[in-house]
């Protein structure tokens, strides 16, 4: 024995437009047509997600159903039901910890399997995930895709490599050629902004961002500089997490007609408020960590977000009051979305938060 710990065998498991999917099992009649699920356009909603016939419209995620509608009059928009969609990934949980113990759910309709060891499939993870995805079906008559690799990190740029209903596999010796050719938007926290400052470093793949030292790309990007040599070398190191600790909870809001003053603001914050407080109860047992900042987000009337945040130890409405002035004034103009929430953990990286719902997108 060389005491070398066995290599690292993950798969993670993405359902094929969750909510949409779900709509049309319930609803045979919407099978084959553009739907989105979301909130309506009369309460200026967002679409949750969308069926793939919505999608070649260029319908997604997060876009205002308004503009949905625009893009794909046709578009059948049905409402959130978040109880039935709970119910369903439950199912599914539970068929993953038939393989593993090591089971770390990212949201409704994901989640990272650790198959390392396992003597299912004849330890094959790629059978394991193929099996997996049949269970799904054959049970909730519902599609998934699955990335099977060495770590975590590509293994879920490998499940949208065959979306929907496919699966792909990285052996650790295919590693090195697979990551050469991956664009760098495809890394985990390279949003825009980022790949537009590695695109002025003339960095588009990750076999260009290799080019960088440590040194360099923390000069550019702080501390996620390390983070990005490293996964531009398909290297990642975080276990699979079962206890996963919440980092932040925060509520948000679009208001049927914009607030055109500061008063008005204010007013919906304080509202907002309670709200927060009530979901803070709620998810007591699940937080681990004081607060550690407060955050705000304000969306203005021509979609461009602000948000603002402050260093405390507990909630105060006085303290988001002040966030929200501040925020406020930086435009001036009608704001369409406020949200707020409270952070329990310093991010890996410094980037600007960007407030989500709880609950998941699709």
């Amino acid at each position: 024995m060389n005491g070398k710990e066995p290599q690292r065998k993950i798969i993670h498991i993405d359902m094929d437009c969750f909510f949409a999917a779900i709509e049309v099992r319930e609803n045979s009649s919407l099978a084959g047509l553009p739907i989105a699920v979301g909130g309506s356009p009369e309460k200026r909603g967002v679409v949750a997600t969308c069926s793939y016939e919505a999608r070649q419209f260029g319908v997604h995620s997060a876009m205002p159903t308004s503009t949905a509608l625009r893009k794909c009059p046709a578009l059948i928009c049905l409402p959130v039901r978040m109880p039935l969609y709970k119910e369903v990934s439950k199912n599914i949980q539970a068929i993953f910890k038939e393989y593993t113990d090591l089971v770390e759910p990212l949201s409704l309709d994901e989640a990272f399997l650790d198959l390392t060891g396992s003597t299912h499939c004849q330890g094959s993870a790629t059978l394991i995930a193929k099996e997996i995805r049949q269970r799904i079906y054959e049970s909730e008559r519902l599609t998934a895709s699955a990335g099977i690799a060495p770590n975590k990190f590509l293994a879920k740029v490998c499940s949208d490599w065959h979306k929907p209903n496919g699966q792909k596999v990285i052996t650790p010796s295919e590693v090195a050629s697979f990551v050469e050719k991956l664009p760098v938007k495809k890394i985990n926290g390279v949003g825009k902004v980022t790949e537009e400052k590695l695109s002025k470093l003339g960095v588009k793949t990750c076999e260009e961002l290799q080019l960088l030292s440590i040194p360099t790309l923390e000069s550019h990007f702080g501390r996620f500089g390390a983070r990005l040599y490293e996964l531009s070398r398909g290297i990642d190191s975080r276990p699979v997490n079962t206890d996963r600790i919440r980092k932040s909870l925060s509520v948000e809001t679009t208001f049927a007609t914009d607030l055109d003053s500061l008063e008005k603001g204010i007013d919906a914050l304080n509202k907002l408020y309670d709200k927060l407080l009530e979901r803070l109860k709620e998810k007591n047992r699940k937080i681990t960590a004081p607060p550690h900042a407060l955050v705000i987000k304000i969306r203005f009337y021509d979609f461009k977000t602000t948000t603002m945040q402050s260093t405390t130890n507990r909630p105060q409405l006085e303290l988001y009051q002040q966030l929200y002035k501040k925020a406020w004034e930086r435009s001036k103009q009608p704001v369409r979305l406020i949200g707020i929430g409270v952070i329990f953990a310093k991010e890996e990286h410094s980037r600007q938060l960007e407030l989500q719902l709880d609950e998941p997108d699709q």
